[in-house]
């Protein structure tokens, strides 16, 4: 069982890096890019029009273009656009290096609002001008603060596809390292006033390791509403939520299915694939990646969306799987037709007719021509349909290939399936949420509550409808407890404590992989919310149901919140899903903030979720101020324009809010909202904030933030930045701040110095 489960995570985890992360330059110079038997294959395929396989093959052979996206929330993503196309981009323009004329970087024409950029730069090219030295120096910055993603420009489509809305419940089954997850938290948040979206991303990867990978892509967002799962996706537990006191099932509304795949459409960076490549890679893979797909279709909604998509040309792995599953679905699924979903993108319809050849060289076109000898390696579901009228009504030609030479991207394959009625095989009839202000895709009805065993991943081809149910109403009969808030919730065990969300069992589930601190929920009267209440002056309507911590014992030294959607998650699913991370953390322990009144100081990452509710110890700050707060490690409270200073006087001392609020008749300042945390000293003021994250603030204020050649010191364009005060009266709180600080992941509370992690 231990080499099989090791083998199929490494299978799961193949060919999925590359796409997620752009190419910059190319590398491996001493591989030839050169295989006789790949050329054959897709020549005998048909895949590329007649006439254009020599482009394509040519295109095949060219390092992939450098492509950026601009992540983080809309009014946010605008200015780093701004600020892109006004300092970085105009440089570049007729820019000439060794008599070579440099390529501005273009806007990927089907990208929505031109958040998605190429250019055929590479590093070497970056590093023989000061000019695109800065701008490389920008990229590696903003990509550390999480405001920009390295992603391969193929990689970006299947979020996209997916039409995300703020109330829709999430799984990305294969999430790992995370760069169309972050675009699915983006599309969550896509209205900044709202706080707690009502839908949620859950984030598998069957890999622990690569798992806190995916935890750190997303991290970079500071979403309350994104969740961290260790399972494999071909047999991903069946979640339980409550709604109404009642114990129900979550499905999904949409799913992202980036399965593991052979990788040939990653050889332009992939370099190592194209001495690699055998069609036995695809053969192998084509199962898990069936098994896979048939486990998503099940928990999709009835009327949700689930994409699936491979970096891999091979029809085994892409029509054969979409075939497969329609076929299996009897009329429940159906592709949809996305021609219109992205204008400008340039893509080849699926095909309808294939043919399958084993390494030796042995082509078949029919499962009748296998010999008994391969039927273990050879399955009928890698062949097209034989049935002529069931292959039309397939409508194979709505899943799109994206080759290499239209558009001088990667290869991909992407398909969309919409769910019409519950698979076949399972009497559940969930539905995709009307009331946007409840669970929509929890079935909690007894009469529709028959399925099979909720842990149990579905194989349809000798399934028969109802074989395998549970008595009807009996995930409704079970006893109830109450929860703190006063709803139930099925105790899912007798010994599970109240509000806690603890590691799974042992002897039902084993897992691999460290062992994470238990999630548990404080009560409404918890004593840590008697001084936050009053310090902060919490509105009536602040969630304390959501706020956790990650210890039973001892003081609670970080407070996080997730969403209400998600608390149910966890609270209803304890002993089914291993969690690695959830949350976003909003308050930090700061032992000598007692004798100012309140023990935790605020958290950066969290004051975006819980700012709306704070009602006291806001300042509101300047353009001005804000760039002393980010470049003078403790200013006079004097050094602050009258405005702020005057309100500032007003606070005592301890943890305040610096917020800023844009002016639309001043289009030259910044024209989104900034939050930072801050610390109202004595006669002094500081701002808690990471040191990339300053660096982001500095330049979206007009303050270049450069480090020179030679790496001596950071080379900032700013007048005001004399002064370096200290507050010797707050000297030793910012000493316990900044060890809290380093153990917590080193956020910087001085100025900024040289980006020691940037390379040239």
């Amino acid at each position: 069982m231990g080499k099989r489960s090791r083998q199929r995570q490494k299978n799961q985890t193949a060919g999925r890096d590359s796409r997620d992360n752009a190419g910059w330059g190319a590398g491996y110079a001493d591989i030839v890019k050169e295989n006789k038997l790949f050329e054959h294959y897709y020549k005998e395929q048909g895949l590329v029009p007649d006439g254009e396989f020599e482009h394509f093959m040519e295109a095949m052979r060219e390092p992939l273009p450098a492509t950026i996206r601009i992540t983080g929330y809309k009014s946010h993503a605008k200015e780093i656009l701004h600020c892109l196309k006004d300092k970085y981009f105009k440089d570049i323009l007729e820019l000439e290096i060794d008599g070579q004329t440099i390529e501005a970087p273009q806007p990927l024409s089907w990208y929505p609002d031109e958040q998605a950029w190429h250019t055929n730069m590479s590093r070497k090219i970056i590093r023989k001008s000061p000019l695109l030295e800065k701008f490389h120096q920008f990229l590696v910055s903003e990509t550390e603060s999480g405001n920009i993603s390295r992603q391969e420009a193929v990689s970006m489509i299947p979020p996209l596809l997916l039409k995300i809305e703020p109330h829709h419940k999430i799984l990305d089954m294969c999430a790992a390292p995370g760069s169309k997850t972050a675009q699915l938290i983006e599309m969550l948040h896509s209205d900044m006033d709202v706080p707690f979206p009502e839908g949620f991303v859950i984030a598998n990867d069957v890999d622990n390791k690569r798992c806190y990978l995916l935890v750190h892509q997303a991290k970079r967002l500071n979403s309350p509403c994104i969740m961290v799962v260790n399972h494999d996706a071909s047999c991903i537990p069946t979640l339980n939520v409550n709604v109404d006191g009642k114990k129900g099932i979550l499905f999904y509304d949409r799913i992202l299915c980036d399965v593991p795949c052979s990788g040939d459409g990653t050889m332009r960076k992939n370099i190592d694939v194209w001495k690699k490549w055998t069609t036995s890679n695809s053969l192998h893979l084509h199962g898990l990646q069936l098994r896979i797909a048939v486990r998503g279709v099940e928990q999709l909604a009835v009327g949700g969306r689930m994409v699936y998509s491979t970096c891999s040309l091979n029809p085994i792995e892409d029509e054969a799987v979409i075939a497969s599953l329609l076929e299996k679905s009897e009329g429940a699924l159906e592709l949809a037709d996305c021609t219109a979903d992205l204008p400008g993108l340039k893509w080849m319809p699926g095909v309808t007719s294939w043919k399958l050849m084993t390494k030796e060289g042995q082509w078949y076109s029919d499962w009748s021509e296998v010999p008994s000898s391969r039927h273990t390696q050879i399955r009928p579901t890698m062949f097209p349909p034989k049935d002529p009228e069931k292959l039309i009504s397939m409508q194979l030609e709505r899943c799109m290939r994206i080759l290499p030479h239209h558009q001088n991207t990667g290869g991909f394959f992407v398909a969309v399936l919409v769910k019409k009625a519950p698979m076949p095989w399972n009497k559940r009839y969930p539905k995709v949420r009307k009331d946007v202000s409840s669970l929509s895709t929890a079935q909690t009805e007894a009469s529709q509550v028959a399925s099979t065993p909720a842990d149990a991943p579905h194989l349809p081809e000798t399934a028969v409808q109802g074989e395998g149910a549970e008595p009807e109403g009996e995930g409704d009969s079970k006893e109830q407890e109450k929860s703190p808030n006063g709803t139930s919730l099925a105790q899912e065990t007798p010994t599970l404590q109240e509000g806690i969300c603890g590691p799974p069992a042992s002897k039902k589930m084993r897992l691999f992989g460290y062992k994470e601190d238990p999630f548990v929920f404080l009560t409404e009267e918890d004593p840590v919310f008697t001084t936050i209440q009053s310090f902060y002056d919490l509105s009536p309507d602040f969630p304390k149901l959501n706020v956790l911590t990650r210890t039973h014992e001892g003081k609670k030294r970080h407070l996080y919140m997730v969403s209400k959607e998600l608390r149910n998650v966890l609270l209803n699913n304890s002993e089914r899903i291993k969690v690695i991370n959830t949350g976003v953390k909003v308050w930090s322990r700061n032992s000598d903030g007692e004798e100012f009144g309140c023990a935790f100081r605020l958290a950066q990452e969290g004051i975006y979720t819980l700012q709306p509710y704070i009602r006291s110890r806001i300042i509101r700050v300047s353009v001005e101020d804000i760039k002393v707060l980010l470049t003078q490690e403790n200013p006079f409270l004097s050094k602050l324009q009258d405005d702020a200073h005057a309100q500032a006087k007003k606070i005592c001392m301890g943890s305040i809010v610096l917020k800023y609020i844009p002016n639309p008749d001043n289009p030259a300042e910044p024209q989104c909202p900034i939050q930072l945390c801050g610390w109202r000293g004595k006669t002094s003021i500081r701002a808690f904030v990471p040191r990339n994250e300053r660096f982001h603030y500095l330049r979206m204020l007009g303050v270049e933030v450069f480090r020179d050649k030679q790496g001596l010191g950071q080379k900032r364009k700013d007048e005001g930045e004399a002064g370096m005060e200290k507050d010797t009266e707050e000297a030793n709180a910012g000493e316990n701040e900044e060890q809290m600080d380093s153990e917590n992941g080193g956020e910087s509370q001085s100025e900024p110095k040289v980006d020691q992690g940037t390379s040239s």
